[in-house]
């Protein structure tokens, strides 16, 4: 027997829908998945696991979907934990070209059962076309910012090659093991990038983070006096030499010399559908949050705060503005590492 509900008691715009069929729940994704509809979105999904605790698969329907932006995304893996949690099967079902490119970029197109629409190739063209000049934030797609992080990477990197064998030195003698870090962050829309730093804390760190307390509230992590953080470490985070190497990052365009701070995959994992937000544009080498007392920020709240008022205040002005910020700070006794 199938039975269709237009709506779910929870407050959501009209033109989410869903339907039920012998245990399947089918919810009808809108023309476009960004912040507000996607809030709505993953309050049907927890509505849904509510009410039908015997729900053996979530479908989704993008048939009429064409835009999705980072917390359309960060939805989407919300449901996919809901779905894991209650032992329910996820499919995406007729996923368009543009939600396909999303989902390619970010490499979710491996993490979903995903069955695409039949391509109609006169429009798929057309609007693969279109896709191309559509970015959710303008920094993204700015070719006066991306030549200057081209620049900025060349010259960081020429400075970092200058540097590396006295700091090499010094962090082995230290600490004998690597000279480099390096972990996996994410970068825009939630794309995964190998991040590189200049080692400046014990080789068995992880294995040890679970014994320093986090002093920082949210998913971040942070310790103001980490006791795995080397005497060398310290000076390296004191005077942001340790990221030196990420230069490289920004030449290669997974970063930016001036965005927001990277996240970790793990820290993302627990992030609610409004601070995926904060992957709207490339993270940078240094922002809001590093000429802002980086060292004092306690809430994860406030990160948010400063990665949005960077995405609202951007300009190419505003970029070069927080370079020279940077600068300064680097000079003074609010350094510190992030």
């Amino acid at each position: 027997m199938e039975m269709t509900t237009n709506m779910l008691p929870n407050p959501t715009p009209p033109s989410i829908t869903t339907s039920f069929t012998d245990g399947t729940c089918t919810v009808h994704i809108p023309e476009s998945l960004t912040v507000t509809e996607a809030v709505s979105f993953q309050q049907i999904c927890q509505a849904i696991f509510r009410d039908h605790t015997d729900l053996k698969k979530l479908t989704l329907d993008f048939s009429a979907t064409t835009f999705m932006d980072s917390s359309g995304l960060g939805s989407l893996v919300i449901c996919r934990r809901l779905c894991e949690k209650n032992h329910a099967a996820l499919d995406l079902e007729e996923v368009g070209p543009q939600v396909m490119m999303v989902l390619s970029m970010t490499d979710l197109d491996k993490v979903f059962t995903i069955s695409q629409q039949t391509p109609d190739e006169e429009k798929s063209s057309t609007r693969l076309s279109e896709l191309r000049t559509i970015s959710t934030h303008p920094s993204v797609n700015s070719k006066a910012k991306r030549a200057i992080d081209i620049v900025g990477g060349l010259i960081g990197l020429i400075i970092t090659s200058l540097l590396y064998i006295p700091i090499a030195i010094a962090i082995y003698i230290d600490d004998p093991g690597p000279i480099l870090f390096s972990q996996i962050r994410c970068s825009w829309m939630g794309r995964r990038f190998q991040i590189w730093k200049f080692r400046s804390m014990v080789v068995d760190a992880e294995s040890l983070k679970e014994t320093v307390k986090n002093e920082v509230e949210g998913p971040l992590f942070k310790n103001e006096n980490d006791p795995r953080v080397t005497k060398v470490g310290r000076f390296l985070r004191k005077s942001s030499l340790d990221e030196f190497p990420q230069f490289w990052n920004v030449l290669k365009g997974d970063m930016s010399l001036v965005g927001t701070r990277p996240p970790t995959p793990a820290e993302i994992e627990d992030y609610e559908v409004p601070a995926w937000q904060r992957l709207n544009v490339k993270p940078g080498l240094t922002g809001e949050w590093q000429v802002s007392g980086r060292s004092t920020i306690k809430k994860f709240e406030d990160v948010i705060r400063l990665d949005m008022r960077y995405q609202e205040n951007w300009s190419l002005m505003y970029d070069i503005k927080l370079i020279v910020k940077t600068v300064l700070v680097l000079f003074t006794k609010e350094s510190g590492a992030a």
